[in-house]
């Protein structure tokens, strides 16, 4: 199964609030999740390519194709339409960063997440 189909098998089954903060600047915004160790975040795709940043922690990026592992601090890009998940291999910090000049926080995914 790939990172598409588990997402689409699995959405909606698992919510965990993971102390989500959200922040806007001019043209600019930044998604903050804390991700506790052997937790998972992710299985979504974006329209635009993206950079996110591991503040803190260590996480495995997967995607259908590739596997990598980031120790903070590290600025790894996210490329548009690639299914992708994030496992905390410790308690993480992590901040999704997309241009862009909505700052509705109601429309944010509406803007950024591909539909399946």
């Amino acid at each position: 199964m790939d990172m598409k189909d588990l997402f689409i098998a699995n959405k909606g089954k698992f919510e965990c609030d993971l102390g989500t903060l959200h922040h806007f600047s001019d043209g600019l915004y930044a998604k903050e999740m804390k991700i506790p160790k052997n937790y998972s975040a992710g299985m979504h795709s974006h329209k635009y390519s993206h950079l996110s940043i591991l503040a803190k922690g260590q996480v495995i990026v997967k995607t259908d194709h590739t596997e990598q592992t980031y120790t903070a601090p590290a600025c790894i890009e996210i490329k548009a339409h690639i299914y992708h998940g994030i496992i905390a291999l410790e308690d993480s910090v992590w901040f999704c960063v997309h241009a862009t000049e909505e700052s509705d926080l109601s429309k944010i995914d509406e803007v950024l997440i591909e539909k399946e």
